[in-house]
């Protein structure tokens, strides 16, 4: 497996551009693909950091367009195939639905960002009919998040910073996580207590609709 996984890298960077895109987009869309891009990113941010940004712009590029390959497999493919792809994880549709019923988007969001598998929710959001616009959106913004964060820290560090990039972006993702969380939250409370003052409004309305009407019988 390892000697395939060089093989494939090998491959990719021999092609330059282009095999930095077709590596992001493959692994966007295609489960169990066993190379993130950012292997070969890093490899060719620290070869040319003048050019660390371009690759980054590649790089999403590449990847939102294999994410919306992986969105057009979910929605004409359905459950079947998403069970059929996940095999022997069967329950991760169960998951990914759950964290979209809780998030919406913004768990396609993190997906994009951090190191949670994105394929899984670029086929679920196929599968769940997610707004093909929004899917998009949260992608650029997750996927440009990440790959222009490692092309940035790449870009003013080089090497030295190389081996902590996995806790760079995790670190990253922890603050985004929280910070959404702690928003989503929040505009729950603000629709409960708007939703609450509505419902006592109409209530007391009703009672003084009640109450003039007793005094017009009386």
């Amino acid at each position: 497996m390892h000697e395939l996984i060089l093989n494939i890298s090998s491959l990719f960077q021999s092609l330059g551009l282009q095999g930095l895109a077709i590596n992001a987009g493959i692994e966007s869309c295609l489960p169990g693909f066993p190379l993130p891009p950012d292997f070969l990113l890093i490899a060719m941010d620290l070869a040319a950091p003048q050019k660390a940004l371009l690759y980054a712009l590649i790089c999403t590029i590449g990847s939102v367009s294999g994410g919306i390959l992986g969105y057009a497999i979910g929605k004409f493919g359905g459950r079947p195939l998403f069970n059929r792809l996940f095999a022997k994880k069967a329950d991760k549709f169960q998951a990914v639905e759950k964290l979209y019923d809780q998030y919406g988007s913004l768990a396609v969001f993190f997906s994009a960002f951090s190191p949670i598998p994105y394929n899984i929710f670029t086929i679920a959001s196929g599968i769940l009919k997610m707004n093909f616009f929004k899917f998009v959106g949260v992608s650029c913004l997750g996927r440009g998040g990440r790959f222009f964060l490692v092309s940035t820290v790449l870009m003013l560090f080089g090497e030295t910073i190389k081996q902590y990039l996995n806790y760079v972006i995790l670190a990253v993702s922890v603050v985004l996580v929280i910070f959404f969380v702690v928003m989503y939250k929040k505009r729950n409370s603000f629709i409960k207590k708007e939703d609450s003052d509505v419902s006592l409004i109409e209530t007391k309305k009703l009672q003084d609709s009640e109450k003039v009407e007793q005094e017009i019988c009386q």
